[in-house]
């Protein structure tokens, strides 16, 4: 399938079956906001419950929190955001378009030029904007790069006036970094350790797109890990492994998926290394982040100034910091495009089918919104009595769908869209037999099993 129609097919899906669409979109939308459906929230859900259980629950060296999303505004000016997190705003003057400087690549080469006046005019002659495609008449398209804060201003309290000035937080790090005496002292930590977040942030981005790919509202799963400045390096290689292990534990291909290490001169300030963990994206030529993991050194913790003082040795030092972090929002757009197939017609098991081609979402087990749907084979009485009594009693411990409209194949078929792993047909054999007939989605096995021994048989399918 061509990578230039992906996009559109998983966005179409998203917005009919449920998952993702256009905030306010009945009102226009807002660019860079979405939200997330039915399905869309369990699989959000899903991912963030299945990271916080491998990096927090399962270890011992590790804690939570979840802090407000405004506090108060001197942490961002010891942070340095309020003086450095910007981007370079550019403006067509031909169409009035604005966009990151890195986001256009003839913008970035532009500077290879500025010394080579015949090179630079030639280049120039084919640089067009993004957006409208004017050409560019010797650099007279393009303003100059601005600097443009990314924090979204608010006010607290009755008054907007420059003492009730704070911001949305544009990360969950500080909240972490402020908390860090706080969160020691009460569960009696010891370097090494961590403290996790899962939570929203918000960044006035210039250029929001690519789907939920770039958002001004999004959600992060976080985790600062200190450590004794000795041990950094070690550390770091640590959590590189262990966060794309995670990835590929959940069903990401290898081939998807590569480490990229940021040269030198493109590190953040705080930065002595930074890997990301990039996917294949249909878009940005082909690679983009997906989860970044730095080593931000004793840069926060000293600008909040905070130290350790070791109990044993006694040696007082600022520890540093390993932070891997990762969106949730685009780690749901990762694995639902590795998930995306299109398949030959007739995958119901019966001969109703006339697609060409139908859509099945082959996401991990632990992922899928629905993890159970009970399916009548017929709307009559008796079998919709039995097969509802059978969902009742899996909702108690699976997210279970019931659905008893249209021919049992096209029922098939939509829980194939959205991921379902396993379907449980009531025939009317079940009404004498008490069995009912379990459709594996990924190998179409179908195993006849008890309806006392169901719970059992999908909790050792689905590993619950």
């Amino acid at each position: 399938m061509p990578e230039t129609t992906i996009m559109d097919k998983l966005i179409s899906l998203c917005k009919r079956r449920g998952f993702i669409f256009p905030s306010g979109e009945m009102y226009g939308g807002l660019q860079g906001f979405w939200d997330f459906g039915p399905l869309g929230v369990e699989l959000k859900n899903n991912i963030k419950r299945s990271w916080w259980k491998r990096f927090v629950q399962e270890r011992g060296d590790i804690v939570g929190q979840d802090a407000a999303i405004i506090t108060n505004p001197k942490v961002w000016e010891k942070s340095g955001h309020v003086a450095g997190f910007h981007d370079a705003l550019v403006e067509c003057k031909k169409c009035h378009k604005r966009f990151r400087k890195e986001d256009f690549d003839s913008i970035s080469q532009f500077d290879h030029y500025k010394n080579d006046i015949k090179s630079r005019k030639s280049f120039l002659s084919q640089m067009k904007c993004p957006y409208c495609l004017a050409e560019v008449q010797i650099g007279k398209i393009f303003t100059e790069p601005k600097s443009f804060n990314l924090m979204f201003k608010t006010f607290v309290g009755p008054t907007e006036d420059t003492a009730s000035e704070t911001y949305l937080r544009p990360e969950t790090a500080q909240n972490i970094f402020v908390n860090f005496d706080t969160v020691r002292q009460s569960m009696r930590l010891k370097v090494p350790f961590g403290i996790g977040q899962i939570g929203k942030a918000f960044r006035n981005e210039i250029t929001p797109g690519n789907f939920i790919f770039r958002s001004r509202e999004f959600e992060q799963m976080e985790i600062e890990y200190f450590v004794n400045p000795k041990d950094d390096e070690k550390w770091f290689k640590t959590w590189v492994d262990a966060s794309y292990q995670w990835f590929t534990d959940l069903g990401l291909k290898k081939e998807n998926l590569r480490f990229f290490e940021q040269p030198k001169k493109e590190l953040a300030h705080y930065s002595k290394a930074t890997t990301d963990i990039e996917y294949k994206f249909p878009f940005d030529k082909g690679w983009a982040e997906l989860m970044g993991i730095a080593n931000r050194t004793d840069y926060d913790l000293k600008a909040h100034g905070l130290t350790y003082r070791d109990e044993v040795s006694k040696d007082e030092f600022v520890p540093y910091v390993i932070e891997p972090s990762a969106g949730v929002d685009r780690a749901a757009l990762a694995f639902l495009l590795d998930a995306y197939h299109e398949v030959e017609g007739g995958r119901s098991t019966t001969t109703e089918s006339n697609k060409e081609q139908e859509t099945v979402l082959r996401l991990h087990k632990d992922l899928s919104p629905v993890k159970v749907a009970v399916l009548p084979l017929s709307k009559k009485q008796q079998l919709s009595s039995v097969a509802q009594g059978l969902a009742e009693q899996l909702r108690k411990k699976f997210t279970t769908a019931y659905d008893e409209v249209s021919s049992i194949g096209r029922r098939y078929r939509r829980q194939d869209e959205i991921g379902t792993p396993y379907c449980v047909t009531v025939d009317f054999d079940s009404l004498e037999d008490k069995k009912v007939t379990v459709r594996d989605r990924d190998t179409m096995k179908q195993d006849r099993v008890a309806t006392g021994e169901l719970v059992e048989y999908l909790s050792e399918k689905l590993n619950i």
